[in-house]
């Protein structure tokens, strides 16, 4: 476990998750029921991405050799960078949930919305990336799931406060340009080795 990688980590998918639709989802769905219940439910199904998305990098690391992986990891950046870029130029709609009502319908709906939306998300594509670029998975994987973590909190308890203060736009484009500076490493990285 190296805590640099995850300190390095965190930053990057914070950043990538802010403007994402899980987070609307988890600020909806807290309006509507107890936040501390849907953060638990997200918390879960965020767990469970990142366990896939590090077993994936890692898996592409098993199968690559060191430079046609990090060929592959700046394109799927680059790629990362665009996508960014183009959500940040458009407007986001928020999945809209349903009235809940126990503790554990809560933490269910909030775990079943939150998995089904990750689904090859931009962060759970990040995650893997950085699983395979840095050959850490755990360290990955903590960063990635604290980050993660905290979005979700932040997006329960104060959601509708930050994005008065950090416009959806400048968020995303913001993480386009991150992307691409890892796109730019790592494709020094192939081609330097």
């Amino acid at each position: 476990m190296d805590l640099g990688i995850a300190a390095a980590v965190f930053p990057v998918i914070f950043i990538g998750e802010l403007p994402d639709k899980t987070m609307f989802a988890s600020l909806v769905m807290a309006s509507r029921g107890r936040p501390l219940a849907v953060w638990l439910g997200a918390a879960g199904a965020f767990l469970l991405h990142v366990a896939i998305a590090t077993t994936v990098g890692v898996g592409l690391f098993a199968v690559l050799p060191h430079r046609a992986l990090e060929a592959v990891v700046a394109a799927l950046f680059a790629a990362g960078a665009v996508y960014a870029y183009v959500e940040g130029s458009r407007g986001e709609t928020v999945p809209v949930t349903r009235e809940v009502g126990t503790h554990r319908r809560v933490v269910v709906t909030a775990f079943v919305v939150i998995f089904l939306a990750e689904w090859g998300d931009l962060t759970q594509i990040l995650t893997a990336n950085l699983a395979a670029h840095y050959h850490s998975p755990l360290s990955v994987g903590l960063g990635a799931l604290l980050a993660l973590w905290c979005v979700a909190g932040l997006a329960v308890v104060s959601g509708q406060s930050l994005l008065r203060i950090f416009p959806i736009r400048a968020v995303r484009r913001l993480t386009a340009v991150v992307l691409l500076v890892l796109a730019g490493v790592a494709a020094a990285a192939a081609i330097w080795g």
